[in-house]
């Protein structure tokens, strides 16, 4: 076992569940704090510094849609990882919405949550790392600002969560290409399976949601049928 200085919360009113990952997470060498409904959770996370969250969404007091709100309003970096027995498209497009960054379905194995965990807290590093280094883009309609996590399209800005900020700086150095699923896996997540594939699409979802006027006939995030998608920041409407 490694040790680290890395400091994780876990909020999940399901006392079995919360304290098997505290335990686990804890054997894996990180610093684990808990809490056992939605109020207690949201405290703990606004007034302690952690360097990510796991949140259950079916809890007493305060559900984890509304406690990753209020943890976004406040502290827009921290990785947040959404464990929920909720699993369909539209529970997990309400999940990033709120402003997660991964979602697990319940069952899930520990080894799998420590995956994600891993892979999490390596992006915030890098994302960290690279904030100072990664310019101000722009093109067309867009400009995107890494120091705010903000889209600025024709003059009206757009706050997105770290994710869909990761997504867009993606495609923006891609402009008028196609870019796979697995490069926006591979450069986004670090780490990507089937399953994965839709949480890309749920992501761009709601990135479109926000940067389109019309998101039935978007002008600049287009997919490219069987490979990906395309940035086209003229505002072409084109479709791909």
């Amino acid at each position: 076992m490694t040790k680290t200085n890395k400091r994780l919360l876990v909020v999940d009113d399901d006392e079995q569940i919360r304290e098997l990952l505290t335990f686990d997470i804890a054997q894996s060498g990180y610093i684990v704090d808990s809490a056992s409904d939605g109020e207690a959770g949201l405290k703990k996370a606004l007034e302690n510094n952690y360097d990510l969250i796991l949140l259950d969404v079916m809890m007493p007091k305060m559900n984890g849609y509304d406690v990753c709100k209020n943890i976004r309003l406040v502290k827009p970096a921290v990785p947040i990882l959404m464990l929920t027995a909720k699993g369909t498209i539209n529970d997990k497009t309400e999940g990033f919405d709120c402003g997660a960054d991964d979602y697990l379905v319940k069952p899930f194995d520990v080894q799998e949550v420590l995956l994600h965990i891993r892979a999490l807290l390596r992006r915030s590093e890098n994302s960290s790392d690279e904030t100072n280094s990664k310019e101000v883009l722009r093109a067309g309609d867009i400009e995107i600002l890494p120091d705010s996590l903000e889209a600025v399209i024709q003059d009206k800005k757009k706050k997105l969560t770290p994710t869909e900020f990761e997504i867009l700086y993606c495609l923006m150095q891609h402009l008028n290409s196609p870019v796979t699923l697995a490069t926006l896996l591979d450069e986004v997540w670090g780490y990507g399976s089937d399953e994965d594939v839709r949480m890309v699409r749920v992501h761009v979802g709601s990135l479109r949601q926000k940067i389109e006027e019309d998101t039935r006939k978007p002008k600049y995030l287009h997919t490219v049928t069987n490979v990906g998608y395309k940035l086209t920041p003229f505002g072409s409407l084109e479709e791909a």
